[in-house]
C-alpha cells in the first residue's frame, strides 16, 4: 500500500518499524567491536516485533553465505554506525556543542557516547518515537552522556521552529545527522529539510547523510526475490511500500549550491575503510551507488560571474550563491557594501564580479541577488 503524506507511525507500524529493524542489525554489529550500543537489543525486545526479537536473540535460522548471514548484516550495520558515531564525536571534539539527530528513532547516541560536557542533543521525530525510547531507558536505568533535549514533531511539519523552540541557536555551529531516513521522504520535502537545515546552520557547522541516488531499486526484481525470502522468516517490512519514488534531487548537488563543502564515499569504500570486503552478489550490488556523505557549511563562499556589462544602469539576478545574506559584493577593483535585497545602482562596474558570500541565517531556496550594474 502507497504512503500517505499524512499518515503516522509508532516503532511497530509503517516507516517507525524500520528503525526497530535497523536497532536489531545494531544489536548485531556490537560483536564487530567497531561500535558499542548496549541499549540496542533491550529497546527492540521493548518494541515487541517478533521477528527482531528472535534476531537480536539469535533465534532467527539463517548463516551461511547468503544476504541473511548475520555476520554480514552485522559489519555493514556497524559500518554504518561507526560513520555516525565517529561524525558526532569529531565534531563535539573540535567545539560544536550542538547536535542534532533527526528522525532519531532507537538511536542511543545521547546515551552512549563520550560527549564533551556542554553538549546538546537534540533528538527529533515522531511524539510516539520519542516518548517510547525515553520511557523505555529510563526503566533501563539509562542516563544520558550530554544535556539531550527532545523534539516530539513530525518531520513534515515545521520542526524547525520546534526545534529553536527547545532552544536550538542558530547562530552557533551545530552538526546534524539525517540516517536512514531521506528514502521515506517525498523529494519536495527532501530538498526542503536540507534548506530549512541550512537555515539553520551557523558557518562552521557539519552534516552527515547516506544516499540513495535511485529508490526504484526497492522494486528491481533483484531486491524482490530478497523481500520474498526475507518474508518466509518473518520479516515483514515492505521498503518498496514505504520509500517515495519517481525524480529525487541529487543531494550532493543540492547542498553544495547551498554553501556546503561535501566529502562522499561509496558504500564499498566504507567497507574497506573498516576492514570488510563489500559482499559481490547482485542484492549488494543494487546497492552499490548508494554514498555516505559528511560536509561542511564554509565560512564564506566565491562565486565569480562573468557577465557581459550592459552600458546603461539597470539589474541582474545572480542565482549561483548560498542561501542566505550576502556582506560584500567586490569587483576586481572596487569594494562595494552590499546586504542581501539591496540595490547598487551606480553605474558599470567590472566585467567580471567577484562575490564574497558569508552564509547567515538564511532564507530558504537559493538567494536572488540584486546587483546593480
Amino acid at each position: 500500500m502507497a504512503r500517505a503524506d499524512s499518515d503516522r507511525w509508532d516503532l511497530a507500524t509503517s516507516v517507525g518499524a524500520t528503525a526497530t529493524m535497523i536497532a536489531a542489525q545494531r544489536a548485531l554489529s556490537n560483536d564487530e567491536k567497531l561500535i558499542d550500543d548496549p541499549y540496542a537489543a533491550p529497546l527492540v525486545r521493548a518494541v515487541g516485533i517478533d521477528v527482531y526479537v528472535r534476531l537480536v536473540n539469535g533465534e532467527i535460522p539463517v548463516g551461511g553465505d547468503t544476504e541473511f548471514d548475520p555476520r554480514r548484516m552485522a559489519e555493514g550495520m556497524a559500518c554504518r554506525t561507526r560513520f555516525y558515531d565517529q561524525f558526532f564525536l569529531s565534531a563535539a571534539r573540535s567545539g560544536v556543542t550542538q547536535a542534532v539527530i533527526l528522525a532519531s528513532g532507537l538511536d542511543a547516541r545521547a546515551y552512549r557516547l563520550p560527549w564533551p560536557a556542554g553538549t546538546v542533543v537534540y533528538e527529533v521525530d515522531m511524539p510516539d518515537v520519542i516518548e517510547f525510547k525515553t520511557l523505555t531507558l529510563a526503566d533501563l536505568g539509562a542516563d544520558p552522556t550530554a544535556e539531550r533535549r527532545t523534539v516530539a514533531i513530525d518531520l513534515r511539519d515545521d520542526w524547525a521552529t520546534a526545534l529553536v523552540a527547545a532552544g536550538f541557536d542558530p547562530k552557533a555551529p551545530s552538526v546534524w545527522s539525517a540516517e536512514g531516513l531521506l528514502v521515506y521522504l517525498p523529494d519536495d520535502a527532501q530538498d526542503a529539510l536540507f534548506d530549512n537545515i541550512t537555515e539553520l546552520s551557523a558557518p562552521g557547522s557539519q552534516l552527515a547523510f547516506e544516499f540513495v541516488p535511485d529508490t526504484a531499486i526497492f522494486a528491481d526484481p533483484r531486491w524482490r526475490s530478497h523481500h520474498d525470502r526475507m518474508s518466509e522468516l518473518g520479516f515483514e517490512v515492505d521498503f518498496n511500500d514505504l520509500v517515495y519514488h519517481g525524480h529525487r534531487s541529487h543531494l550532493v548537488d543540492h547542498i553544495k549550491q547551498r554553501g556546503w563543502e561535501v566529502s562522499s564515499h561509496t558504500v564499498k569504500e566504507l567497507h574497506a575503510a573498516n576492514g570488510f570486503h563489500y559482499p559481490d552478489d547482485e542484492v549488494a550490488q543494487a546497492f552499490a551507488d548508494m554514498t555516505y556523505s559528511s560536509a561542511v557549511l564554509a565560512r564564506y563562499q566565491s562565486v565569480l560571474a562573468e557577465q557581459a556589462v550592459p552600458q546603461a544602469v539597470g539589474e541582474y539576478f545572480l542565482e549561483h550563491c548560498a542561501s542566505g545574506f550576502v556582506e560584500i559584493v567586490k569587483s576586481r577593483t572596487n569594494r562595494i557594501p552590499f546586504v542581501f535585497g539591496d540595490r547598487c545602482d551606480r553605474g558599470p562596474k567590472a566585467v567580471d564580479v567577484q562575490l564574497e558570500i558569508r552564509p547567515r541565517l538564511r532564507r530558504q531556496g537559493p538567494a536572488q541577488v540584486v546587483v546593480g550594474v
